[in-house]
């Protein structure tokens, strides 16, 4: 049993981070301290005078852990770690924390990749962000690989038979894996890689131009639509990402925001000199968390892996350690200012943001109610739907419904897609994907009856990412794949209402169907016509999308790697030469012969396997 008051007599005189914990051992509430003697001691005297927020939290302490630190900026490092890791129940929580991307530089690497990443070590590399528009980077790091023929495999040694990959066969990897490429070459592709993710695009762009009119005027005129190409793209990315990089005029301006039910901060960015966009984020605070404190605690958690913060943030009133923050913030020589401007433009822009909030929080109130009225009218028609099945619905906020649907190319690479849906909301977490192992051929419901056996007999085995029961499952069809849902239920013991989303001639869901062959019609039911469409648009995309993937992997191997003769020298010899398998299945047996590599023989077994 853990005694508190024993404990807090060992309890050292320096700087640390300490974790309360509920009696099941959960971590209820992070802080850090100068002095972690005093101030862990502090919660357990007069309590009285503690504000109702604490007086609650201290209720629930059955012990504490603590780790020392050698500094208060160590603390405070080792505490905004703890804060997003376990989120505890009594900390003011940025609870919209999205997982921004950045961009990765291997400079660590003999031979740098530019990667995609979402989170930032101190490890050597170069990265920049983070980026808001996840597609944008998606865009940058494509294309610098592909302009500059860029290493794309982690592999940084290469023994001295190695073969390249089908990277280097269609030319969009130098190959520095057969030694021909110096790091000296390839350094100053890197060089111009960085220059263009700091800002500077003019180079670039300069240099694509004049490689475009060199080819134009050698009469090479596919390549000169390439990079003409590459230069547009590269003008729409670079706009994108001149709102996302920080330089030296630009600010960040951060304003609280409540409602009647719920906290947000609003952050305004300012680059180059204009407003150049606003986010919200949900906070968990309560009533007792001052403004400032819950705008402080906004600026640890958002900022603290952000590779540049911007020089200057804006703030209504100054939190609570300014300095340390400060201090926190400022990385690589770059000084970081948090303050409340008092005049001039500053000023007016604070003024500007202010006014905008007001707006904003008329919106915030209006959309919350709009949401709850959704939620509470999508509520309504799931429990009409559950009790048209024949069972009492439970008295709950959301009901949690999942959905089942099968995509395959004749039979072939047959595969299974589940979605889930708690209440208005898609809950991504829970989609899970199926490859169907035992039907063969173009049979849906033996395919479909597969996946739920597995799904549901791993329910029953006690498996935590399928313990969780739907209060309804919604089918992707009509009586028949209920009827075909309803035997694997009965059979394993799961007593689950199950209905059909059955389409009309458009492919609009027309109606929801029962395993009798009622029918709720849902031309006069816009609410539950709207809600059953997104769930049987989401479950077809889900599964099309795994289809899809694995048809794309297999693909390569399924159609040449299965020909007599055919290795991964000449598949990818083949590649290079036809670019597309289509290519490949139209060439004649003389037109393979042109590839390195391909004989008589093994361009007639290629002719024969198409055929």
């Amino acid at each position: 049993m853990f005694d508190i008051q024993e404990n807090l007599k060992k309890l050292p005189d320096c700087p640390g981070v300490y974790m309360h914990k509920d009696k099941l051992g959960q971590i209820i509430y992070v802080g850090k301290a100068i002095s972690l003697r005093n101030r862990v001691r502090q919660y357990f005297q007069s309590t009285a005078r503690n504000n109702p927020k604490v007086r609650a939290m201290v209720s629930h302490i059955a012990e504490f852990e603590y780790i020392t630190c050698s500094t208060e900026m160590e603390a405070l490092i080792l505490e905004c770690n703890l804060i997003k890791k376990y989120a505890p129940k009594y900390n003011v929580l940025l609870r919209d924390d999205k997982t921004y991307p950045y961009i990765m530089v291997t400079t660590s690497e003999d031979y740098p990749r530019v990667v995609k990443t979402r989170i930032v070590h101190r490890d050597g590399n170069k990265y920049f962000g983070p980026y808001s528009d996840a597609g944008a980077v998606n865009q940058i790091v494509d294309l610098l690989s592909q302009i500059y023929s860029l290493k794309q495999c982690s592999a940084n040694s290469f023994p001295p038979n190695h073969r390249p990959c089908l990277n280097y066969h269609i030319q969009t990897c130098k190959g520095v894996c057969t030694g021909h490429v110096s790091k000296a070459e390839y350094g100053k592709s890197i060089e111009q890689v960085l220059s263009f993710l700091g800002g500077e695009d003019r180079p670039l762009i300069r240099q694509l131009t004049d490689e475009m009119m060199k080819a134009s005027e050698n009469l090479e005129f596919e390549d000169a639509a390439k990079y003409r190409d590459y230069i547009a793209a590269i003008k729409v990315i670079s706009e994108k990402q001149r709102v996302t990089l920080t330089r030296d005029n630009d600010i960040d301006v951060i304003l609280p925001v409540k409602d009647a039910n719920n906290s947000f901060i609003a952050l305004f960015t300012v680059r180059d000199g204009k407003l150049s966009g606003r986010e919200t984020f949900r906070i968990q605070s309560d009533d007792s968390v001052k403004r400032n404190e819950m705008v402080g605690e906004f600026i640890k958690q958002y900022y603290m892996n952000w590779a540049s913060v911007p020089p200057e943030i804006i703030v209504e009133e100054e939190p609570p350690e300014k300095e340390l923050i400060e201090q926190f913030l400022s990385r690589e020589g770059r000084k970081v200012r948090i303050f409340v401007p008092q005049k001039g433009e500053k000023k007016a822009l604070l003024a500007l943001t202010q006014n905008d909030r007001l707006e904003m929080v008329k919106t915030v109130d209006q959309k919350a109610r709009l949401n709850r009225e959704k939620e509470e009218a999508v509520r309504n028609e799931v429990a009409d739907v559950i009790r048209n099945a024949g069972y009492e619905p439970a008295e709950k906020d959301s009901y949690r419904v999942e959905s089942y649907d099968i995509s395959n190319t004749n039979g072939v690479d047959s595969v299974g897609a589940m979605v889930v849906f708690d209440g208005i909301r898609p809950s991504r977490k829970d989609y899970r994907r199926f490859r169907i192992k035992t039907v063969e051929g173009p049979n849906d419901y033996g395919s479909l009856q597969e996946m739920l056996f597995r799904r549901f007999k791993r329910a029953k085995e006690g498996d935590q990412s399928f313990v969780k029961l739907p209060d309804v499952i919604f089918m992707d069809g009509g009586q028949g794949q209920v009827t075909a849902a309803r035997k694997v239920l009965t059979a394993l013991g799961v007593d689950v209402p199950v209905v059909g989303m059955a389409k009309d001639d458009s492919h609009r869901t027309r109606s929801i169907v029962f395993e009798d062959g009622r029918e709720i019609p849902l031309k006069d039911r816009p609410m539950l016509f709207r809600y059953a469409g997104t769930i049987q648009e989401e479950v077809h995309r889900f599964a099309i999308e795994y289809h899809r993937s694995l048809r794309g992997k297999n693909a390569i191997h399924s159609v040449l790697d299965n020909i007599s003769g055919v290795g991964p020298t000449r598949r990818n010899a083949l590649l290079k030469h036809f670019d597309t398998i289509e290519n490949i299945k139209t060439a004649t047996v003389e037109q393979l012969m042109e590839v390195p590599t391909i004989t008589q023989a093994v361009a007639k077994n290629i002719k024969e396997y198409f055929s």
